[in-house]
């Protein structure tokens, strides 16, 4: 890496901000700040184990990830009406503009709302309406992916993907994916569904290679047929698999603040991804969960690049790799590189 951005100047920062990019990781639940968690369960008349706002964001410290989704599942439960769905895209969507975000690939949960009794004709309604709104005031792009949850069944995910489809939904996703709790949870046991999307005209992602090892990222590729990696931080301790990752161009969308917050690594500045751009693999920067991992993808872009003495081209390049890596249109595709290229030249002659 050259020329690093060792500690970031305001200009630094803003120049971030300001580069357009795709966030392809970012699970639309783990959205929910402590505030909006607080006013929809009182709109709903739902009381929490918490006495204030400060109260449960002191929560907000993780020593895995199964500690983590026990505190997600906790909040998701307010959300129960379609406007509560609408209220948390909305806030979502407008702090990605924010932070230039040109696409956003969204990742929603069914069963964490079908399993308590909330409905696909809920929650879609709310997430495509607030997502309409954002499109015609701000101009972002979106699209949502359907994730099962792993630690639930391959059954249970069928029924997910029946439900969606009976719903008249399928035309509303644009893939499916795999989340939730993965040690014990192998990619394998969820091919069939996978093949029933693909036979469907969805995209396939999953996430592999964040707790689980690199034979999960293996199952991901061969038993999933997926065409990103969500995560794939232990994919560098199989050279061969780096060298897959690298011939098939299989992009990894990575999350640098969730890996610190559950202790995926000890320290940013031992994460790897910037190793693994520098190998040439298409590693994006992405947010998770931004509500319980302390920032947005722009405080991402910012605290990975001093972390790891980023330098603006490499910056340039995980923006230029989010963009290609989407599932967007290569119109949009074409239009946002040139943004890209458009204000990188400002950047070097100003």
């Amino acid at each position: 890496m050259v020329s690093p951005m060792s500690s970031l100047e305001t200009d630094d920062a803003a120049f971030i901000r300001s580069l357009p990019k795709a966030e392809l990781h970012m699970h639309i639940e783990g959205s929910l700040e402590p505030e909006l968690l607080f006013a929809i369960a009182e709109r709903n008349g739902i009381s929490l184990p918490y006495a204030d706002v400060e109260a449960l964001r002191a929560a907000y410290s993780f020593a895995d990830l199964q500690s983590f989704l026990d505190l997600y599942y906790q909040g998701a439960d307010v959300l129960r009406t379609e406007d509560d769905f609408a209220d948390l895209m909305a806030a979502y969507l407008e702090r990605a503009h924010a932070d230039g975000v040109r696409r956003v690939e969204m990742f929603f949960d069914p069963q964490t709302h079908t399993e308590r009794g909330v409905g696909f004709d809920v929650f879609m309604p709310g997430f495509l309406r607030a997502m309409n709104e954002a499109a015609n005031r701000t101009g972002i792009s979106t699209a949502l992916i359907l994730c099962f949850l792993r630690h639930l069944s391959p059954e249970s995910a069928w029924e997910t993907f029946d439900q969606a489809e009976q719903g008249g939904y399928l035309d509303s996703i644009i893939g499916v994916g795999l989340d939730s709790g993965e040690v014990g949870n192998p990619p394998e046991q969820f091919a069939d569904v996978f093949d029933r999307a693909a036979e469907a005209g969805l995209h396939r992602v999953a996430h592999a290679g964040e707790e689980g090892p690199p034979s999960y990222i293996w199952g991901a590729l061969d038993a999933l047929d997926v065409e990103r990696i969500d995560h794939g931080v232990r994919a560098e301790e199989d050279p061969e698999l780096i060298a897959r990752l690298l011939i098939d161009k299989v992009p990894l969308t990575m999350c640098p603040l969730s890996n610190l917050a559950l202790c995926v690594v000890d320290d940013l500045a031992d994460h790897n991804l910037g190793r693994l751009l520098d190998q040439g693999l298409m590693v994006t920067i992405n947010s998770d969960d931004p509500a319980y991992f302390g920032g947005y993808v722009g405080t991402n872009y910012e605290q990975t690049a001093e972390a790891l003495e980023l330098s603006r081209d490499e910056l340039v390049q995980l923006a230029r790799n989010s963009i290609r890596a989407s599932f967007a249109s290569d119109e949009e595709k074409d239009r946002w590189l040139a943004e890209i290229a458009e204000l990188d030249e400002l950047a070097e002659n100003g």
